[in-house]
């Protein structure tokens, strides 16, 4: 098994690991490690798509959730994609607040620079445009301070699918 892993700068986290051991093989271990009465994360798996998350009673706003996919690469081998992001409402949330700053980025600089062009007072927009990148900028730390409070979780649930991984394979095949 080797594990490649992208830059630490992201908000979502992504790594892809290459394994020796068929696709059904690798979604049988989720499946029953994840159906065992002592497993304490939430789960789904459908198809090769298999979604991780933090137990409810620790879930919180900033909660991380492990997106894993298992591709198939030949009979005997198969790739494990991983993605670590917040819940997909969280996620959702903050790309529209992304995109409403940089519709009214682009609709307060039209304005700025209409007001300019008839010599009229334009400093309202121009103040609001200075200020949109700045509050950008605080949105994406806000997602990194979101982020290193879901660290400790996220370390969690890499932990939790290294062991399933680690597992020895299921003798049978899924049906």
């Amino acid at each position: 098994m080797s594990e490649q892993k992208n830059s630490d700068v992201f908000l979502r986290p992504r790594f892809k690991m290459s394994f020796n051991e068929s696709q059904q093989d690798l979604i049988a271990k989720f499946r029953k490690n994840l159906e065992d009465g002592n497993c304490k994360y939430c789960s789904k798996i459908i198809d090769e798509h298999i979604i991780i998350e933090v137990p409810v009673e620790e879930n919180h706003f900033w909660s991380p959730q492990l997106n894993i996919e298992v591709v198939k690469v030949d009979k005997n081998k198969a790739i494990v994609k991983g993605l670590f992001g917040p819940k997909p409402q969280v996620w959702t949330l903050f790309m529209f607040f992304h995109f409403a700053m940089a519709v009214a980025f682009i609709g307060f600089s039209v304005m700025a620079y209409v007001q300019w062009t008839l010599k009229s007072d334009y400093s309202r927009a121009l103040m609001v445009v200075i200020s949109l990148p700045i509050l950008w900028i605080c949105m994406y730390f806000l997602g990194r301070v979101g982020k290193s409070k879901g660290h400790k979780q996220m370390n969690e649930l890499h932990e939790f699918m290294m062991e399933t991984l680690d597992k020895e394979p299921k003798v049978g095949k899924l049906n």
